[in-house]
């Protein structure tokens, strides 16, 4: 007569499941750090280009409205204050740049305003954003 022994099975996990479930966790938090980028600017409609890239070893954020009024890193400023607050938040590091953040309806003086209050302030690394693609 034969018996029928079953042998009791060890438990396994599975690592493909586990390799899975960590690749999407990393994805993830790659996508959400992408999408926490420095962007300190305010919203605007920003001109588009087929050539921008993205400068992110600047620390300053000037950000000018289709009215004009003028802003760094979200606070607002005057147009004659500008040279000075761009100064005290420079400081005295070397390689301070200005990413600035235009409207597209801006008129072309306001912009050159805005330009040379940075360039008093000693500032000549300025980065213009714009818009990936172009708009028709």
């Amino acid at each position: 007569m034969k018996l029928n022994i079953s042998t009791v099975r060890k438990a396994r996990i599975e690592m493909v499941p586990l390799i899975d479930t960590v690749f999407l966790i990393l994805v993830f938090f790659i996508y959400a750090m992408l999408s926490m980028s420095v962007h300190r600017g305010l919203p605007v409609f920003l001109p588009s280009s087929s050539a921008s890239e993205i400068e992110k070893n600047l620390i300053l954020s000037v950000t000018v409205k289709s009215d004009g009024t003028v802003y760094i890193d979200r606070e607002p400023v005057t147009l004659g204050e500008l040279a000075a607050a761009l100064k005290d938040k420079a400081g005295n590091k070397k390689q301070t740049g200005v990413m600035l953040f235009a409207d597209n309806s801006l008129s072309y003086q306001k912009l050159f305003n805005v330009l040379d209050q940075i360039k008093m302030a000693g500032i000549s690394h300025i980065s213009l954003q714009a818009e990936a693609g172009i708009r028709r």
